[in-house]
């Protein structure tokens, strides 16, 4: 194959038979949603929502809404059109797919999408595997305006980036090529998803039986009076929280004293709160803020318990403190009154969720918050300071080879999504031949 420069800016060369032309030239982009105009407004439509478009390319149509209900405020497509994310992240994740089976042909969905409509010329899948190519994400990404967040990629964009134009039969072929290779790569991303599943269910498993049957396949057991709990080693007392341990909340320097923050001093906030041991904060505050406010120093061994925010409709974040931190006020610690060992106790908030049971509600602005006045009544299983250690030994073991198997296949999966959105930059742009034979095909 023949190759010439390209004018295009975002890849070197073409083969020369290819063409090139500006989007606008070859596609309609964002059509107008008047076209729709003569339907009635009870007319059933498709309705997708950003979280029903995939970074593979899949498109969740199950949604449907009255026309009445989203012409208003929603952006316009048809059966074929292709939906690209134009907000971060989702636009450097990939978020695009072809529009296919909506009710009565017609779909709106989330006004954070662009809408680009192929003309005669250019095939449909060629043109969104085109957009799932790692040069137009990079070049998007370096086109978009906004601040953090909200961040766009704007039409300009969309309508001036320069399309390579193989002749439709290539185009036809590049597209069922693609088609073809990367749903083999899904599928075998798809196994190592369903791995990583299991291998978390295990690990939950793990650690629930470990806090709350003990290690000792063989010991006798007895009720334990709460019903999610059930039966636990006759040896084990079972205690209402507030019996083990204090309950302390924390606080917010004000924000315009400037010399109560970046003192050095950690300040866990629930965005902390995302790895088991806290040892280093996003925020620090100073020796300062400590003696003019209300916040006060938590010793090492504190267990960390978000009680507001809307993580609390998926999960109640638990941490430990390896060092002495204090924290805010949508975060209450759990403080020792004798002798325990965190790591066992964190180990058990963290995978008992039954704990909380009833505990979660809503307030205002639709935040959730923990009942914290019913904390302090949570009945937790008391095995004596050496149980409790030898079992933290065992999950602390148990743990990284779960941990250690769920990283070897997160490291596949980066590895097989890599290589995909290198085969289809490669191949829409020229540079390998997809008349010739895959080695996957050519094994077989």
């Amino acid at each position: 194959m023949r190759f010439r420069p390209s004018r295009a800016g975002w890849v070197d060369r073409l083969p020369e038979h290819w063409r090139e032309a500006r989007t606008r030239f070859v596609a309609a982009v964002n059509p107008i949603k008047s076209e729709a105009s003569y339907l009635d407004d009870c007319i059933e439509v498709t309705f997708v929502p950003m979280e029903a478009v995939g970074v593979d390319g899949t498109i969740d149509t199950s949604r449907s809404r009255t026309l009445a209900e989203v012409a208003a405020g929603y952006t316009y497509f048809v059966d074929g059109d292709i939906l690209v994310a134009k907000i971060t992240p989702c636009f450097e994740n990939g978020k695009a797919a072809q529009a296919v089976g909506l009710t009565n042909g017609i779909g709106f969905g989330s006004t954070e999408f662009h809408v680009l409509r192929a003309r005669r010329g250019l095939d449909r899948r060629f043109l969104l595997h085109l957009v799932r190519s790692a040069p137009f994400r990079e070049f998007g990404t370096a086109s978009m305006y906004g601040a953090g967040g909200q961040k766009r990629v704007p039409t300009e964009f969309m309508m001036d980036f320069v399309v390579p134009l193989p002749p439709p039969a290539e185009q036809h072929a590049i597209a069922d090529f693609l088609d073809r290779e990367t749903a083999k790569i899904d599928a075998l991303i798809a196994t190592q998803e369903r791995l990583i599943a299991l291998l978390d269910e295990k690990r939950q498993a793990t650690i629930t039986h470990a806090v709350t049957k003990g290690l000792d396949p063989n010991a006798p057991m007895k009720e334990s009076g709460v019903e999610w709990l059930g039966p636990v080693p006759v040896e084990w007392d079972i205690k209402p929280l507030k019996f083990l341990f204090l309950v302390r909340g924390g606080a917010t320097p004000s924000k315009d004293a400037l010399a109560y923050w970046n003192g050095g001093i950690p300040w866990v906030t629930p965005k902390d709160m995302k790895i088991p041991v806290i040892s280093t904060t996003e925020d620090t505050v100073s020796p300062q803020a400590l003696s003019d406010g209300r916040l006060s120093m938590l010793p090492t061994g504190a267990i960390l318990v978000v009680v507001r925010g809307m993580i609390l409709a998926k999960r109640v974040p638990i941490a430990e403190t390896s060092n002495p931190v204090t924290i805010n006020q949508d975060m209450k610690a759990l403080i020792f009154k004798a002798s325990g060992v965190p790591a066992f106790f964190r180990y058990f908030l963290s995978a008992c969720a039954g704990i909380f049971d009833g505990l979660i509600e809503e307030a205002g602005h639709g935040t959730k918050t923990l009942r914290t006045d019913w904390l302090g009544r949570i009945a937790l299983p008391a095995p004596s300071a050496s149980e409790q250690e030898a079992i933290v030994r065992y999950l602390d073991s148990s743990l990284e080879q779960f941990d250690r198997l769920t990283r070897q296949s997160t490291e596949v999966i980066e590895r097989l999504r890599e290589r995909r959105t290198a085969l289809i930059t490669a191949a829409v742009t020229g540079q390998i031949d997809v008349s010739r034979p895959t080695i996957t095909e050519a094994a077989e």
